[in-house]
């Protein structure tokens, strides 16, 4: 199984590639950790380019599954407009598939199933930790739950 980690930070969307194969995690490399929005999300063709070199990505690199921890409409912890319209592009590619996960679903995943290895251990950017809990709460829930 080949996830991708998603985190949208404003107008970022910061990657992190992990593996599972016959129960060992390998965190794999991928050419870009991040993709940034220009213009703020205003102009189509940017929205367009950003979706077409997203799923560019996903495919070269063969990624079953992307896994994007949800932002809260309203309120002090609020998504972006930005955001939401770059996560909206992500879900819109054919034939990939999405998964959003709450905060809640991730925090129960990881008091069943705590990370195995210190993040810091990891070899990856402190901007990618987000994105590496993503990818492995989802793989976790995938392996334990598979009807879901």
């Amino acid at each position: 199984m080949r996830t991708c980690g998603v985190e949208i930070a404003g107008s970022e969307v910061l990657l992190c590639l992990l593996t599972k194969e016959n129960d060992v995690f390998d965190i794999r490399d991928i050419r870009q950790t991040r993709f940034t929005l220009g213009n703020v999300g205003l102009d189509t063709e940017d929205m367009q380019k950003f979706q077409f070199d997203f799923a560019k990505l996903m495919q070269d690199y063969q990624v079953d599954s992307v896994a994007i921890r949800q932002r809260m409409p309203k309120g002090k912890f609020a998504g972006s407009a930005t955001g939401f319209k770059m996560e909206a592009a992500i879900q819109l590619i054919k034939d990939l598939d999405v998964r959003l996960l709450s905060t809640t679903e991730v925090k129960e995943q990881l008091k069943r199933n705590p990370l195995p290895i210190d993040f810091a251990d990891t070899g990856l950017k402190k901007f990618q930790e987000n994105a590496f809990v993503n990818a492995y709460v989802y793989i976790q829930k995938k392996t334990y739950r598979p009807e879901e």
